[in-house]
């Protein structure tokens, strides 16, 4: 109850924010970049990397459901734009 009362919080402060619940894994990498880990999901059914970082190595979320806070954002490669989702938060479903 009290992470669903948290959710709601963040969603109405910032509404550009989208939460998905019970989402599938479906691969997820991580490499580091300087002090920090750069975490790579794809979601069942999405195109789009979800990305975020963190101080420490995460735990392998290949094939777990998910519960996930994101923003939609853009990234260039190659001097194209490519669409990319960053967590905010992100917690085993």
């Amino acid at each position: 109850m009290k992470q669903i009362k948290a959710v709601n919080q963040l969603l109405h402060k910032h509404p550009k924010l989208t939460h998905s619940e019970d989402v599938k894994v479906v691969s997820h990498t991580q490499r580091e970049l300087e002090d920090w880990h750069l975490n790579t999901v794809m979601i069942k059914g999405c195109d789009a990397p979800f990305k975020f970082k963190r101080k420490h190595a995460y735990q392998n979320l290949k094939g777990a459901r998910v519960n996930i806070t994101y923003y939609p954002d853009a990234e260039k490669v190659a001097n194209f734009d490519v669409e990319v989702m960053r967590v905010v938060r992100l917690k085993r479903a």
